[in-house]
């Protein structure tokens, strides 16, 4: 081979490798970039699909959490550090109002919780974010709310959960009520059960005590339930125990319910007890009652029963009874001896249309025409619900009164009572009543008598033509309810005729009676009812109508005598009240006119406005006085009692008159020790009292001359004065100065109503006390007024 051909060939050869093995090399380089990359796009595919994944599964927690977090009405606090929380939920809970502290981020808890409850949950989140320590606290709000506070440290972050609980606590609230109304319940029952003298238990499902009341323990003589209970002390021996629980098996079969009647040792006696024991769900309860008594009562019943049939032997009325099948089950001796039967007979318990048939056949039953149904009425009565009533008279003359009384438990009871010398006795007692009516019927007086049972039994024919009554009315025998009424016609007056019922118709008290009666033509009559024997009342009336109109002449004569006194007061009184409303105007009117607050006034104009006042004042003062008296008179004023100040008093009373007595030029002394302290009075009356004095004094003194109050005091009673220089008054004017209207000038300037005085001594009076009235021609008067000292009532300490 040709070297340079070779060595050609081998140079192209060999960049051909080189060719390819590069392309392989880039081949593989891109085969395993594009390898890389598809496993790299695969990784992050699925790690995006993980993402989208936990993304989804965040958004789902999210939402559930949002869904728990507003499922309820709750806020969540969030801090991380010292920063600002994060809250979350329903803000409505804190009051609809959300408060920051302007650094901590805080809720401002005072703001609607509670002071104490605010202060310790500022603490424990204080602590909760200082060192992590969790919490739980009930909280209340100021508005009555309950609120569950929960912190808790949570990735280094510090969670306080607020939740409501209102509802929740009102429901525990409500379980806690009902359970104490449950207990309270149990504690009654247990109670009662201890109040009941039957002794009562109960077992459990083994059949051992497990609880008894107190009668039980005493029974059983245990001292405690406790010891009764822990000893199983029964009160039944074993074989009345076994007894019960057979007989309870029966029962359940049957579903009866009778109790066992047992004997026990009860208290360290033998007793008879009805025992009911049952079974309940947690085991068996039972009651023992004391039936001793009963037993007792029963066996007396019997001893009783057989008394009475004794008794009812020795009876004269006849008595025999039948069952419901009208068998004779019982007659006494005097059965037997009215009808003469055979005894043999009446025990072989024969029937009651028998015996009528055995009666009939010996003649000894009333004559009937129709004797089947005669006995047919008489059997009916078997089937009636009340006692039936009938007469027989007898062929031998014998009157027999029959009473067939049907039995609650069937059957029929007769009772056949011999009348016949009753009834001769009551024609001797009707012949007699005939005579005694003849008697009462020739009085001029009207005469009555009333029946135990109310009805007219006799009216004489002047109380018949006195209250108009036909001889068809009187012989129905009226009830007095029917006499009252046609009588109350001609005397209408309702309150004597009620008077005479109860005396007729009354069984509490038979007592006599005596009223008056007035009739419409003038007439008046005495009635008197008398009480007589057997529950009758005899009812008289007497005619005293020229006495009645002796005694209205001297009473229409007074009665006209008080009419003039009342019309006085009234007209004194409402005049009075008349006149005060437009005076009241007046004195109103001339205050403004004198205050010229509606224009000037000129010296005249003034002068005139002053004399309106003091003449307006003083109409006033005696309207005032009128008013006063009337009050007394009508005895409608009343004293308001208080601590008078006597010095204070006088002052006051005194001030009322300071320019009077300077117009006067009457001087005014003044006698009050400064220790003469106070007295329990009516304050104003007895300043009105030393105004009315001061008044006349002022009124009869002439000017230069003195008024002097004088005032002491002793231990039971004080004294006010009031003494005048003025010319005193002669006696027999003194005699009436105390009288109403009644004035007397003597010469001087005064002008008054005459009642200054009277209403002094009325108002003392009213104090209980007096007035004394010392005058002299030329020597002044002086009159004291005496009042009586009453120690004010101490009040209690407060303590007390």
């Amino acid at each position: 081979m040709d070297p340079a051909a070779f060595a050609a060939g081998f140079g192209q050869h060999t960049h051909n490798a080189a060719g390819l093995a590069i392309l392989i090399g880039l081949t593989v380089f891109s085969t395993i970039l594009s390898l890389l990359h598809m496993r790299e796009r695969g990784r992050w595919t699925r790690r995006e699909r993980d993402l989208m994944t936990e993304l989804g599964m965040l958004r789902g927690a999210h939402d559930r959490a949002d869904m728990l977090l507003n499922s309820e009405r709750q806020v969540i606090v969030t801090w991380l550090g010292r920063g600002d929380p994060t809250i979350e939920g329903d803000v409505g809970l804190a009051d609809g109002r959300r408060h920051g502290d302007g650094e901590s981020g805080l809720l401002a808890f005072s703001a609607w919780l509670h002071v104490g409850d605010a202060q310790t949950l500022d603490t424990a989140v204080e602590t909760l974010r200082a060192r992590g320590t969790g919490f739980r606290l009930s909280l209340r709000t100021q508005s009555g709310r309950f609120i569950d506070a929960h912190g808790q440290a949570l990735s280094g972050r510090a969670l306080l959960r607020l939740r409501e609980t209102t509802e929740e606590h009102r429901e525990l609230l409500d379980l806690r009520l009902t359970l104490d109304e449950a207990k309270r319940g149990l504690v009654a029952l247990g109670s009662l059960l201890d109040a009941i003298p039957q002794p009562v238990w109960r077992r459990n499902r083994e059949g051992l005590l497990n609880w008894v009341n107190t009668a039980y323990v005493a029974a059983v003589e245990a001292g405690t339930r406790e010891a009764a209970v822990a000893g199983g002390l029964e009160l039944l021996d074993r074989q009345a125990r076994d007894l019960i629980a057979r007989e309870d098996g029966k029962r359940l079969a049957t579903g009866g319910r009778a109790a066992l009647r047992l004997s026990a040792v009860v208290a360290g006696g033998r007793r008879i007890l009805d025992v009911t024991e049952t079974a309940v769900e947690s085991g068996r309860v039972g009651i023992a009652v004391d039936v001793s008594e009963l037993e007792s009562v029963r066996a007396d019943l019997q001893r009783q029963m057989d008394a009475n049939v004794r008794t009812l032997d020795q009876l004269p009325t006849a008595v025999a009874m039948f069952d419901a099948r009208q068998r004779l089950i019982f007659h006494n001796a005097a059965y037997r001896h009215l009808w003469g039967l055979d005894q043999a007979f009446l025990e072989s318990r024969p029937l009651d249309g028998e015996i009528l048939d055995r009666l009939r056949a010996l003649r000894k039953l009333p004559e009937q025409a129709d004797f089947k149904s005669w006995k047919a009425d008489v059997l009916a009565a078997y089937r009636a619900v009340e006692a039936n009533e009938g007469w027989w008279y007898l062929p031998d003359g014998r009157s027999l009164r029959v009473v067939a009384d049907p039995n609650p438990q069937g059957g029929l009871t007769y009772l056949f009572d011999d009348v016949s010398e009753n009834m001769k006795l009551e024609s001797r007692y009707n012949a007699l009543m005939r005579v005694q009516a003849e008697t009462l019927d020739t009085l001029k007086e009207p005469v009555a008598v009333f029946g135990a049972d109310g009805r007219l039994t006799f009216a004489n024919r002047a109380f018949a033509t006195l209250w108009r009554f036909d001889a068809a009315t009187l012989t129905e025998r009226p009830r007095v309810d029917a006499v009252i009424a046609a009588c109350r016609v001609l005397s209408p007056d309702e309150e004597p005729w009620l008077d005479i019922r109860g005396a007729i118709t009354g069984l509490e008290s038979r007592a006599g009676l005596t009223c008056r009666l007035e009739i419409v033509d003038g007439t008046v009559l005495d009635c008197a009812a008398q009480p007589l024997p057997e529950g009758a009342t005899l009812l008289t009336l007497i005619d005293v109508t020229a006495s009645v109109n002796v005694e209205r002449a001297l009473t229409d004569k007074n009665d006209a005598l008080e009419r003039t006194s009342r019309l006085r007061d009234t007209f004194v009184n409402h005049v009075s009240y008349e006149l005060r409303s437009p005076l009241t105007n007046i004195i109103g009117f001339t205050q403004l006119l004198g205050d010229e607050t509606v224009g000037a006034l000129n010296e005249r104009q003034r002068e005139y406005s002053g004399h309106i006042m003091r003449s307006s004042g003083a109409l006033l003062v005696m309207i005032n006085d009128i008013l006063d008296l009337a009050s007394i008179d009508a005895g409608s004023l009343e004293l308001s009692r208080e601590v008078v100040d006597v010095r204070a008093t006088v002052d006051a009373a005194v001030r009322g008159l300071e320019d009077r007595l300077s117009d006067s030029a009457i001087g005014l002394d003044l006698d009050v020790p400064d220790d003469i302290g106070s007295f329990v009075a009516d304050g104003k009356r007895i300043r009105q009292i030393l105004f009315n004095l001061l008044s006349n004094a002022v009124g009869f003194s002439t000017p230069g001359q003195h008024v002097r109050v004088e005032v002491r005091r002793s231990s039971s009673e004080l004294t006010l004065a009031v003494i005048d220089q003025g010319q005193g008054m002669p006696p027999e004017v003194a005699a009436r100065v105390f009288d109403r209207f009644e004035s007397n000038t003597l010469g001087t300037r005064h002008r008054g109503v005459g009642l200054g005085l009277s209403i002094v001594r009325s108002f003392v009076e009213l104090h209980g006390g007096h007035v004394v009235l010392d005058s002299m021609p030329g020597a002044g008067t002086r009159v004291t007024c005496i009042f009586p000292i009453t120690e004010p009532t101490p009040r209690r300490a407060a303590a007390e």
